[in-house]
């Protein structure tokens, strides 16, 4: 356990890769705007911003997630990340917004582009660094599973597409002199984000209201458990839940009666082994019951009353 917080405290210096990454491309990026006038440039010079303020954010939200349990939190930090992608899913939002109104004001006022070769190459140089780090990224969320990093890959690719589309349009308003195609290229990236981020917001609310494991990881479990009905042992009340990269798993188990303390404790620790086999990290709390009392077969509520 101690060498899995370890690990995941030095998920810092991706974040600290990601900040290096948006002042960059802010700053290559503003380079293009200034020197094309393109609103098409400047909505994903505004997009980089969200992407500086999201690594500073993932920064902060990575440097709390990863500290061991204590006193006043003894599941741990983890949940400390989805206020992290939701924040940057909300910060998408607001980029989108304002990348709208901008692209609306030049559809009513149409102005000319200028050195529009120099600009894309900047902006180009500028999506090749967020295209790598995207990648670095994405792999470390995997390997580590931090929802955290994956957003902040996944926000990256979306800044590659955009900036993609908006080469391609100022491409084409230098070669076609159809002013209006480089605010309607604005319009469409700032639709294009709002999806990514309304899937953040969705994905870091359903982290905090405690979800189950996802169906794969159940299948797991299940089938962990079901090898020991072949022994003549039960089990029910089986729930699940997560927090970042933590998995917790509750489940009750049925034993003959006659069972010593000793046997029981037994099989709770290979049950658990076999489950951190397939699933880890996870916390497991396992209930010993007798297969014999009629009330041990019943699938206790979340908050009991007694009668």
């Amino acid at each position: 356990m101690a060498t899995m917080f370890s690990e995941r405290r030095g998920l810092t210096r991706f974040a600290w890769l990601s900040i290096a990454t948006a002042v960059a491309t802010i700053l290559l990026k503003g380079l293009a705007y200034l020197l094309t006038g393109s609103v098409g440039f400047l909505s994903d010079a505004l997009e980089s911003g969200v992407n500086l303020a999201a690594a500073i954010m993932a920064l902060v939200s990575l440097a709390i997630a990863t500290r061991p349990p204590d006193e006043e939190h003894a599941y741990g930090h983890d949940k400390a990340e989805y206020f992290s992608s939701g924040a940057e899913g909300t910060l998408i939002l607001v980029a989108a917004v304002t990348i709208a109104v901008s692209a609306l004001r030049r559809l009513l006022y149409l102005e000319p582009l200028e050195q529009v070769g120099a600009g894309l190459l900047v902006s180009a140089t500028a999506s090749v660094l967020n295209l790598l780090t995207a990648r670095v990224l994405l792999r470390a969320g995997k390997q580590y599973d931090s929802i955290t990093l994956r957003a902040d890959a996944h926000h990256l690719l979306t800044d590659v597409w955009t900036s993609v589309g908006v080469i391609a349009g100022v491409g084409l308003v230098a070669i076609t002199g159809w002013e209006w195609l480089d605010p309607l290229i604005a319009l469409i990236v700032a639709a294009h984000i709002v999806r990514a981020g309304v899937r953040l917001v969705w994905d870091s609310l359903h982290g905090l209201m405690d979800t189950a494991l996802p169906p794969e990881e159940m299948a797991l479990a299940t089938a962990v458990l079901d090898r020991y009905k072949k022994r003549g042992i039960e089990y029910h009340a089986l729930r699940t839940r997560r927090s970042g990269a933590q998995r917790f798993l509750s489940v009750h188990v049925q034993v003959p009666g006659a069972w010593t303390v000793q046997q029981g404790h037994t099989l709770m620790e290979e049950i658990e082994r076999d489950l951190r086999q397939v699933l880890s990290p996870i916390s497991i709390i396992t209930h010993l019951e007798p297969l014999e009392d009629p009330v041990s077969w019943d699938d206790i509520p979340l908050l009991r009353e007694d009668e």
